[in-house]
């Protein structure tokens, strides 16, 4: 099974990309905001709405490595790098693939504030993402996580054996997807 968690700051086109990855590799793509979307309107946003949304993401896991038909997935998600606690969790999610065999790739995606408060009010994200569309609401948490995180890792921070760090700022969704593409099966 290969899986690639595509990690990234808020509207850097995690999404998007993940979606265009998942038809060219023909894996599912299960991105941060499906499970979040799922809980958040009957208990809303509190710390209990991330706990179940990361307990579900488990188990989904659990029951993906289950069935050797599956080959793959894309995993999307917001790591804050500067807490402790998130790195410990990756760890925990990137070993249920490992432990039953899966090649996990981390894909770090980048891109400039100013191109993200553009993606942030997408048709495709708004589309996708309930949440997101109070686009003042949305704004304001993206420059808050933006201030109080760090959200993209420092040079020879991520110590995985299968690392691609791609600056999106200038690349379109599909120019990205191809690069990914590239590194995961060349290696460039």
């Amino acid at each position: 099974m290969k899986v690639i968690f595509l990690f990234g700051p808020q509207a850097v086109g995690k999404m998007t990309i993940g979606e265009i990855l998942s038809e060219k590799l023909s894996i599912p793509l299960m991105f941060n905001h499906m499970t979040l979307d799922v809980i958040s309107p009957f208990i809303g946003w509190t710390e209990r709405t991330f706990e179940l949304s990361t307990k579900l993401r488990k188990d989904i896991f659990r029951a993906m490595v289950e069935q050797p038909e599956n080959k793959g997935l894309i995993f999307t998600f917001v790591w804050a790098l500067d807490v402790e606690e998130d790195f410990k969790e990756v760890q925990r999610i990137k070993r249920i693939f490992t432990d039953t065999g899966s090649e996990v790739h981390f894909v770090e995606l980048e891109a400039d504030l100013e191109t993200r408060l553009f993606r942030n009010k997408t048709e495709n994200r708004l589309a996708k993402k309930p949440s997101k569309r109070d686009i003042a609401a949305s704004e304001k948490e993206l420059l808050t996580s933006n201030q109080k995180h760090r959200l993209n890792s420092k040079p020879g921070e991520i110590k995985e054996s299968s690392y691609y760090r791609l600056n999106v700022t200038n690349l379109s969704p599909e120019q990205a997807a191809n690069n990914i593409i590239t590194y995961l099966y060349e290696g460039s």
